[in-house]
């Protein structure tokens, strides 16, 4: 990793614990304005005062999310685009460039590829040329690898091995990807993995029982952090939220502790 890189990641991560929290909040190219979107500038500051890391957003989004105030945030330019109204939303195209992530004071830019999808092989090619330009331009580079695709399991111990290699193989310097449902397969991802692995959130789970415990095990196999969204800027309590996310992920607090913390007044 070259010197700029290396400066710009630290950006991302806390350097104590070495793992970050990121806050993917780049779902409004492809929903819409859903809950928890409406009014970016607020949610932002909301993840900022519970403790995360890093945001991701696009290019147009980036103006509006720019705080001017109080404590900085890493800032991930993403990359990668389609709408759900798409024919094939697996489908997604580079709708800006690393050089324009540069422009707008990114610290890192995401990529995100369906691996077995039908326009696998076209997805794998864009990645390939932005891992160039990354290189080129010191810039880190966050690959969002999912198995999506007719007949495969996107939460399989042998897709996600595939998936998050795949990233890492074409220069990718930390993955976001599924997480397996069993700790014991995931430390197996993580180890045939050369690079840094965040989880996803995913859809917004039923408990958060559910949520911090998954984050809790995650971290235990080998994870270096989250890239979550919707469970947490689309929860009750977002600032709190994150914050008891990054006690998990900093702290190596257990989720019993961190949900006693949600709960607290």
């Amino acid at each position: 990793m070259n010197i700029g890189k290396k400066i710009r990641f630290e950006r991302l991560i806390n350097r104590e614990s070495g793992n970050t929290v990121i806050v993917p909040l780049d779902h409004g190219l492809s929903m819409g304005p859903i809950e928890g979107l409406e009014n970016l500038p607020s949610t932002i500051n909301k993840v900022v005062v519970g403790g995360a890391n890093a945001v991701i957003v696009h290019k147009g989004i980036v103006p509006f999310g720019h705080r001017g105030y109080g404590k900085d945030v890493g800032l991930i330019v993403h990359l990668s685009g389609s709408t759900s109204l798409a024919p094939d939303p697996n489908e997604k195209v580079i709708v800006c460039s690393v050089e324009e992530a540069l422009k707008l004071g990114a610290d890192a830019v995401s990529v995100h590829i369906n691996i077995g999808s039908d326009t696998e092989a076209r997805q794998l090619r864009s990645l390939g040329e932005i891992s160039r330009c990354c290189a080129e331009w010191g810039m880190p580079l966050l690959a969002m690898m999912y198995p999506r695709g007719n007949g495969i399991d996107p939460f399989s111990e042998k897709s996600i091995k595939i998936a998050t290699r795949a990233g890492a193989e074409l220069g990718a310097d930390i993955i976001k990807t599924n997480y397996t449902g069993d700790m014991r397969s995931f430390e197996r991802v993580v180890r045939g993995c050369p690079v840094p692995i965040v989880i996803a959130g995913g859809p917004k789970m039923r408990s958060d029982e559910e949520f911090l415990k998954m984050i809790e095990e995650v971290m235990k196999a080998g994870a270096r952090g989250v890239a979550i969204g919707r469970n947490i800027f689309q929860a009750d309590d977002p600032v709190k939220t994150t914050k008891a996310i990054s006690m998990i992920v900093h702290e190596n607090t257990s989720a019993e502790d961190a949900i006693e913390f949600l709960r607290s007044e």
